[in-house]
């Protein structure tokens, strides 16, 4: 089985970027239905607290993924820009330093995440009543984290040289596999949160195999030789420089969304499970967001590699508008139709009322999200990765949590907590839109 690599150098720029988005948001949509499916069958089978459990700990799991999946894009732009520029044994090296940096994390990322996410779930003021669920599920999933991280690293080194189908194929199995899983564990076993759990990490663990068969089999420049596996420094250091501030991006924004989380919890599992729910339906907003952010920066990658400047600048431009309008789309029917949405989640009228709130109030800007992830994704490509990051950590993290802070002190309304979001993506977008008209990031070192 060969990997379909793809030079983005040449040809129709729209064609180029929808063609390598389509398959990255399929695989996304059914990654996200999956999860969604978790939620509904936690939801209606097992009850609210269960429900707030699985839901309130996604930012927690961001944050001790979110550094080394950074990482993970960076060794993309690595990958992608050798590619661009012809020179395959670039490539080679940086694809078996990222393999080999990915065993590496997989072990620390298994110890934090067992070790001291209950610490971490204390420090957020989870309920008594949700916690052992909520550390259940937690520690049966970072034990299997490094399914999720092989995954990944296989994917991001398919999409780097153009091959964004295969992962879509693996990503469609594991997610009938978690479909069929969670409705076996938790519908037939009764087995609760920990069966959404194991069904989870045996689906990504599927995908995580298939991903790794197809690299160590293909004909294809990305081949992966185990006994090559071992650090390039050179590539180890470029691959830092550009993953570490998209790492640090992330998990910046996921400790303050975890910040955010335990304000949430305050207001106890109902507002925990409403919200959850209605961000596991935003959830599919995000779809397009991130398959255009990823093509861009593959995009921005080959073409800066190849010194395509006027086609970064065009494919730049729709990639932003095309991301936008999708998920302005999507947003207006979740606005529409929130209501009906939260009752397939749960009957329960306090959870739906939370969750039509923040339907009503984040919506309607989700062209800011798409903005402001298209912009990095650029940014990424073009080896400006210290650009979002430093933008994320001063709105996404700093002002966000000084605005609830504030915002809770003056009223303890949840509604000062669903407002944070539209805020700080719009005040991102407008920071990313004048750097790229006023800086000449094409050139300019970083």
């Amino acid at each position: 089985m060969a990997t379909h690599t793809k030079l983005m150098t040449s040809g129709s720029i729209q064609r180029n970027l929808i063609a390598f988005a389509l398959p990255i948001f399929l695989g996304n949509l059914f990654q996200q239905l999956y999860h969604t499916t978790d939620t509904l069958v936690v939801g209606n089978l097992v009850g609210k607290e269960a429900l707030a459990a699985i839901t309130s700990i996604t930012s927690l799991i961001m944050l001790l993924v979110g550094l080394f999946q950074g990482i993970f894009v960076g060794a993309g732009v690595v990958i992608s820009t050798a590619f661009g520029k012809g020179d395959l044994e670039g490539v080679r090296k940086a694809v078996h330093t990222t393999v080999a940096l990915s065993v590496f994390t997989s072990a620390l990322l298994t110890a934090l995440g067992y070790f001291f996410a209950p610490v971490v779930l204390h420090w957020m003021q989870t309920p008594e009543s949700v916690f052992i669920d909520a550390q259940t599920y937690l520690r049966i999933f970072f034990l299997g984290i490094s399914t999720l991280i092989f995954y990944n690293t296989a994917s991001g080194i398919l999409q780097a040289v153009g091959d964004s189908r295969h992962p879509l194929y693996f990503l469609i199995i594991a997610a009938i596999i978690n479909i069929a899983l969670d409705l076996f564990f938790v519908g037939v076993l009764g087995m609760g949160i920990e069966g959404t759990a194991f069904a989870t990490i045996i689906a990504q663990g599927v995908s995580a195999t298939l991903s790794f068969r197809l690299l160590l089999t293909t004909p294809s420049v990305v081949r992966v030789h185990i006994p090559s596996i071992r650090i390039h420094k050179g590539f180890l250091k470029q691959i830092l420089t550009f993953g570490i501030p998209s790492g640090i991006q992330n998990s910046v924004t996921s400790f303050a969304n975890v910040i955010l989380q335990s304000s949430i919890n305050l207001f106890g599992a109902s507002a925990m499970a409403g919200n959850g729910a209605f961000m596991r339906i935003q959830g599919f907003a995000f779809i397009p967001i991130t398959a255009f952010a990823l093509a861009l920066t593959t995009f921005t990658g080959q073409n800066l590699g190849a010194q395509e400047y006027e086609r970064v600048k065009r494919g730049a431009r729709f990639g932003a508008l095309f991301s936008m309008i999708l998920a302005e789309t999507i947003g207006l029917g979740m606005f529409l139709g929130a209501e009906p949405l939260m009752r397939l989640f749960s009957q329960d009228p306090e959870v739906i009322a939370v969750g039509v709130s923040k339907a009503n109030i984040s919506s309607l800007f989700l062209w800011a999200l798409a903005l402001s992830h298209a912009m990095s994704g650029i940014y990424r490509g073009a080896g400006k990765a210290i650009v979002p990051m430093a933008v994320m950590l001063a709105i996404w993290c700093i002002f966000r949590i000084i605005f609830i802070s504030i915002g809770l002190q003056l009223f303890m309304d949840i509604r000062v907590i669903f407002w944070a979001y539209p805020v700080t993506w719009s005040l991102s977008s407008i920071i990313f839109v004048i750097y790229y008209f006023r800086v000449d990031w094409m050139h300019q070192t970083a």
